[in-house]
């Protein structure tokens, strides 16, 4: 599988405006997600996507050490369809993700932002901009993802 990553120019992209649900069925209006003025992740995946379970998993394993460093805070939004959506749960149960898990069964969201395939990944900084993306997974490349949060809170830090 082919991995790669796009560095977003420095005119930053703001998330779209599109409601999701939390898997406890609260609505959640996306152009609001933050961290209090710190870096956060959204990770997008499915039940049936095995890089993206294996992505989570390797993030899962290294995430107590991300939040004491950075502060980062991780979305993962399941684009499973209606009739999957009630995989979801046990599955971030079974694996036992601390993430904020939305749900996007009407692939609103991933299609306001042009994702094809998924895993996908986008890093934004405290402001919500979108700075990063990645697509893909193969093993390791989750050190990408702090390296960026890392240049934000640096930036931040200045």
């Amino acid at each position: 599988m082919l991995a790669f990553a796009v560095q977003v120019n420095k005119t930053f992209a703001q998330l779209p405006s599109v409601t999701l649900k939390t898997i406890d069925g609260q609505t959640v209006r996306t152009d609001t997600l933050s961290n209090n003025g710190r870096p956060f992740i959204i990770d997008f995946f499915a039940t049936w996507c095995k890089p993206c379970n294996r992505e989570l998993d390797a993030i899962a394993e290294v995430y107590d050490e991300w939040r004491e460093e950075t502060g980062v805070k991780i979305f993962a939004i399941s684009i499973d369809q209606a009739q999957n959506i009630n995989k979801v749960k046990p599955l971030v149960s079974n694996h036992g993700w601390e993430y904020d898990v939305l749900l996007d069964p009407n692939g609103d969201l991933k299609r306001a932002l042009g994702i094809q395939m998924i895993p996908f990944v986008l890093v934004c900084d405290g402001k919500g901009n979108i700075v990063y993306k990645h697509n893909g997974y193969t093993d390791g490349a989750e050190s990408e993802l702090i390296e960026k949060v890392r240049e934000l809170t640096i930036d931040n830090n200045n």
